[in-house]
Parts: structure tokens; sequence; C-alpha cells
């Protein structure tokens, strides 16, 4: 199956010697629904940044196909972005905001669009600066759900918005966007919130992927162990990568161990994606 994103040592080296990528491999198949997950800094924008040809970078790109660098054009013909709301001119209307879209992308179904702007409070009289950061992020999704578009890139999509805002985002997009056809890839800080829609994880670090899995292989992978005060150093004995105190509990976490050795020495369970990725971190996996 050919893969929707495709990297082979993919490198950013800013002015000063700051090495924002370093060299990393990735694949992204049709259908997914890709978590890119990183702190401040750790390279996520600049991957993105680079999948959309905005930014020169060192290594093979491939995009639906496309070099995102000489082939920028046909990509985003293909290519939906939503980043930050603020990205949209306050004085714009949103009937222009449609008039533009239409213009330039030839995907582009505006009966569709203002279908869905209908079931909003988002009149197309607006100005920007009349809507609400919610109301800005409804106007994003009409546009976005309007192009037949084969991959999503969301950066921080709902980032300052309340949590039923931001719930009404990933509800429509999964019910109105997805298919096995189209493909997903996002970053957040609220990873808790999306980890229930992804079917894969990228942690990145300092610049290198961390950890490249889907997030059923987690499960079979990963194991979380709270264990009993009097098994703890027995537990410490398999080699946990990453340990911590809960309510005074010791909760440690294991890559690939022998899971028939920890029964019994707590409660086994598989980590949710955040707490795996504060683990890994913590835990010095970069």
């Amino acid at each position: 199956m050919t893969p929707i994103i495709e990297a082979r040592g993919l490198s950013k080296q800013y002015r000063g010697g700051k090495q924002a990528v370093a060299g990393v491999d990735f694949k992204v198949g049709p259908g997914r629904i890709v978590g890119l997950i990183g702190r401040n800094g750790a390279g996520k924008t600049t991957v993105i940044k680079s999948l959309l040809g905005l930014t020169p970078h060192q290594g093979s790109l491939s995009v639906l196909g496309l070099n995102p660098d000489t082939q920028r054009g046909e990509l985003m013909r293909s290519v939906s972005f939503i980043a930050d709301v603020a990205v949209l001119p306050k004085w714009l209307r949103v009937k222009n905001a449609l008039e533009y879209v239409q213009g330039v992308h030839p995907a582009f179904n505006r009966e569709r669009a203002e279908q869905f702007l209908s079931t909003t409070d988002v009149k197309l009289t607006h100005k920007v600066r009349e809507l609400s950061k919610g109301m800005v992020t409804q106007l994003h999704l009409a546009l976005v759900l309007a192009i037949k578009a084969r991959l999503l890139v969301l950066d921080e999509p709902t980032l300052g918005l309340d949590l039923l805002v931001r719930r009404r985002f990933y509800d429509t997009l999964l019910n109105d966007y997805m298919d096995e056809e189209r493909t997903i890839l996002v970053t957040t800080h609220q990873v808790e919130e999306i980890e229930h829609l992804l079917t894969d994880v990228l942690f990145i670090e300092q610049g290198k992927i961390i950890l490249d899995t889907s997030v059923e292989d987690i499960g079979s992978r990963f194991v979380q162990l709270v264990a009993k005060p009097e098994q703890a150093a027995a537990a410490r004995a398999f080699k946990p990568f990453h340990e911590r105190s809960l309510l005074g509990r010791t909760v440690l976490f294991f890559d690939n161990p022998p899971r028939q050795h920890l029964e019994g020495l707590g409660e086994i369970g598989t980590p949710t994606v955040s707490d795996l990725f504060v683990a890994m971190i913590e835990g010095g996996a970069a």
C-alpha cells in the first residue's frame, strides 16, 4: 500500500545551528489518524511546514506521491491545513473567505460550506473580528469539509477553545470528513482529548522520533504496573524504563516485559497515550 506520507532522513537546521529535526524516518498510510506528539520546540511544527512545502529541508520527503518543495501547487489541491484559529484576517467577511477559497481551490464545494455554516451561528455577512474563537473554528471546519482533500493537517487546531467546542470539532471531523481513503495528521497539547480518535502516534523529542507505532500495538507492547508496596522492589528487577509515585503508590512502565512474571506484583494495565508520552520523556527514551 502506497503511503500518504513518507519521510527518509528528514532534517532541518536553522541559522545559529539549532537542529529542529534530526534525520527522522516515518510513514503514514491512508485512512489513518496520526497524532504527532511532542513538547514545545520538539520539532512538530517544523515537520508540518516541511510536509506542506513551507520550509526547505534536507532528506527525502513524499506527500501523496509528490515532492512538497517542487510540486507544492499540485499537492495543495489534495491537502487541507488548519492551524491556530488566529490566522484569518480580522477584516475578512465570511462570504469573502468562501469566495477566495472557491477561486483558488478547484475541489472546493461552496454549497457544502454554506450548508454546514447554516447549522452554526456564523453568518455570511459576519467579519472575522465579530466571531468568537469557537465560531472561527467552525468557519475553518466549513472550509475543510467543503474540500475533498485526501490529507488533512491540523496544527493545534483547537488551541484556546473551551472543552465543548473542542469536542464538537473532533466529532464533526470524524462524522463528516473521515473515511478509509482520507488521512489526518494532528498535533495538539490536549493529547488526552484525542487519543481515543488516533490510530497511530509519532512521539517527537529534540527533533527525533522516539516512538512510531499504532495505538493498537501500544496495548501489546507497553505495560503500566501499579505495584503493591511490598512488591515494588521485585518489579524493578524487570527493568522498567520509568517510575513515578502516585498517591503513595509506585507506578512502573515497561517495554515488552515478561507479563507472566509481573502478575501478582500489582495491578497491570495499558498506559494511556499521554501517560506513555510523559513516561518516555521523563524516562530518557530520547
